[in-house]
């Protein structure tokens, strides 16, 4: 009798890990800005690819202009891209002209075929004609829910142990594809994570996971 019910314990178990492992997964977004940056881009294209994570590149187009064939590697691989502006300046204070040219001409120097499904304004700074602008343009408007501040700091532990107390399900992490600290703190920060059960995706995959549209001009700070 111990040994049947034993058996039915031990069949109960088989049966029931499968779905609690899949009820656990936790979805992640990586986002870069600023990029693409030769030897940087590359190694995090490099370290993404061993470790089966895509990632959201948020381009610049005269960072676009040195680096084409970085941006062409970014699509190749499966990851998404973003506008990240053309001159990196302030779109806030843009006028609806020039917001339209920086996003025209950003998306003229995009990889043939690849098709952004977001902008984010530099700084994170909007107005309402940089939602309408991204509205004309066909694009959500990203924003980010966990932000280490790698760009002000070469401490790669300390930008990875500030994403990892602050990270949850759902959350837009901001990087920066400009230095060897943030490639370094961005590989580990994946590393840490999917040891806790978390999955890297693009932006837009994290929103259909999560069952949200993305909507030509609304702003998306994290996806729950």
């Amino acid at each position: 009798m111990f040994l049947k019910r034993l058996l039915c314990l031990l069949l109960c178990v088989f049966l029931v890990s499968p779905v609690c492992a899949a009820e656990q997964t936790k979805y992640v977004a990586l986002t870069f800005d600023d990029g693409p940056s030769g030897r940087f881009t590359r190694a995090l294209l490099d370290g993404l690819k061993d470790r089966g994570a895509k990632a959201t590149f948020l381009l610049c187009g005269y960072r676009l202009k040195d680096y084409p064939r970085e941006a062409k590697r970014i699509c190749a691989e499966g990851h998404e891209i973003g506008l990240h502006g053309y001159s990196h300046g302030c779109m806030a204070k843009m006028c609806q002209e020039e917001l339209e040219r920086e996003i025209a001409d950003t998306l003229a120097l995009l990889p043939e075929g690849c098709r952004p499904a977001f902008l984010r304004p530099p700084g994170g700074k909007y107005s309402k004609e940089v939602l309408d602008a991204a509205e004309q343009a066909d694009l959500g408007v990203l924003g980010w829910s966990v932000d280490p501040r790698d760009w002000a700091t070469h401490d790669a532990s300390g930008i990875r142990r500030q994403v990892l107390e602050q990270v949850r399900s759902g959350d837009v992490i901001l990087l920066h594809d400009m230095s060897d600290s943030s490639v370094e703190a961005a590989l580990a920060i994946v590393d840490a994570l999917k040891l806790q059960g978390y999955e890297f995706v693009t932006v837009t995959e994290l929103a259909r996971l999560t069952g949200q549209a993305i909507e030509p001009g609304k702003v998306y700070m994290r996806f729950s």
